[in-house]
């Protein structure tokens, strides 16, 4: 399993070992090898575009993370000067039965909202999802497809004259 200690700025993974995993080596390493209706710069290709489409599904959901991380600061800092706003009210109101009935109307509200706060958030988290799921499934649909293409190309079989295609059944 290949394991990264980090990412450099050109945004390459550092190995363990210090050494950069570099892919285009790997496509290079493989280069010199013909097998018969293998073709490994479209195998590369196809490999490619599924690493940019995780990457993209991997940037989507750092980004509705980000968000919905805001949004718990931003409620939080909400509910704490609601808090803070009803203990001053709360302090200077005498009677005890307006102090229950403040009491009564702070927890109701309070209620409402952290239910459309919750619904919010649920929102928000489902979006980020779908979004990078979606990503992801179109890429794994469209690498289907051509996976199935790759398989059913044609290899050339180099006769004496090399003019003749071997043909698959």
């Amino acid at each position: 399993m290949l394991r990264c200690s980090k990412t450099l700025k050109n945004g390459m993974p550092q190995m363990m070992n210090g050494k950069i995993f570099d892919t285009t080596e790997v496509g290079k390493m493989f280069a010199g090898f013909k097998f018969p209706g293998f073709d490994a710069g479209a195998l590369m290709t196809i490999q490619s575009k599924n690493l940019e489409a995780l990457t993209q599904a991997n940037q989507l959901a750092v980004a509705g993370f980000q968000a919905f991380a805001k949004m718990q600061v931003e409620l939080t800092r909400d509910a704490i000067d609601e808090a803070s706003a009803l203990v001053r009210d709360w302090a200077e109101t005498n009677a005890p039965e307006e102090k229950l009935q403040k009491q009564a109307a702070f927890a109701k509200k309070a209620l409402a909202r952290g239910v459309s706060n919750t619904h919010e958030m649920v929102e928000l988290a489902s979006k980020t999802q779908a979004a990078a799921f979606g990503v992801l499934n179109k890429r794994f649909t469209e690498s289907m497809d051509e996976m199935a293409s790759f398989a059913r190309k044609e290899p050339e079989t180099s006769l004496q004259n090399g003019t003749k295609k071997a043909h698959r059944r």
